[in-house]
């Protein structure tokens, strides 16, 4: 597959605790340069950075990261917020206490509170898959779908492992025909990329792909 193609499904991301404006810009230069999907960033960087692409790149920011166990509420707010300063896409990270609980019920409503916040912009669900049993990976297919969310995606990066071929599998053959799959954390090479995108994986979250193709040491997420 062409390395340009690739780009194009890449969420160019950068989510370090101690980012600083000046990699955020970084990124942003780097991700219009080489045609990315989106930079995905801490929202606090949301409405500079917006400011800063304008309409060159689609700006994505996360919610309820790393852990996903603050309150609806407090979710919905930092989404709203998240869109008001500029943000085109939401990662939301879904409340895993809740799913080992098995209160799906809860976890469909919030993510289609968060998807009414979000109207027409994209709204990703992350939800850890490292952490969770085929079961509930199964049920949260099936809640993602029901939740009128646009993508099911793996993993933040920031637990004990990330994406995997087999969780990417697995999800195709559960999630309905609308909703999208994000492969994300520990794709750590181009043949990898292309393996995800290969089994349906319509994104990829990633900070080392760009580095990749300039032949550059890749490490981090």
């Amino acid at each position: 597959m062409d390395h340009k193609e690739i780009l194009k499904h890449v969420d160019h991301t950068l989510l370090a605790q101690g980012a600083t404006w000046e990699e955020i810009r970084k990124i942003c230069d780097d991700g219009i340069a080489y045609g990315t999907a989106s930079v995905c960033i801490p929202p606090s960087y949301v409405k500079q950075a917006k400011e800063y692409v304008g309409d060159k790149m689609a700006v994505c920011t996360v919610i309820g990261f790393p852990n996903g166990y603050s309150t609806t509420k407090t979710k919905e707010f930092e989404t709203r917020d998240a869109l008001e300063n500029g943000a085109d896409e939401i990662d939301m990270v879904a409340n895993i206490g809740w799913i080992k609980d098995r209160k799906y019920d809860l976890v469909e409503e919030e993510i289609r509170t968060l998807k009414a916040a979000c109207g027409e912009k994209i709204l990703k669900v992350i939800i850890e898959t490292c952490l969770l049993t085929e079961e509930e990976k199964i049920r949260m297919c099936e809640a993602v779908t029901r939740a009128g969310a646009d993508y099911i995606k793996t993993s933040t990066g920031f637990s004990k492992a990330g994406a995997t071929f087999e969780d990417i599998e697995l999800f195709s053959r559960h999630i309905g025909p609308d909703v999208k799959m994000k492969a994300a954390g520990g794709i750590s090479s181009l043949a990898d990329a292309e393996k995800f995108l290969a089994l349906g994986a319509d994104r990829l979250g990633t900070s080392r792909i760009v580095k990749l193709v300039r032949n550059e040491e890749a490490s981090g997420y």
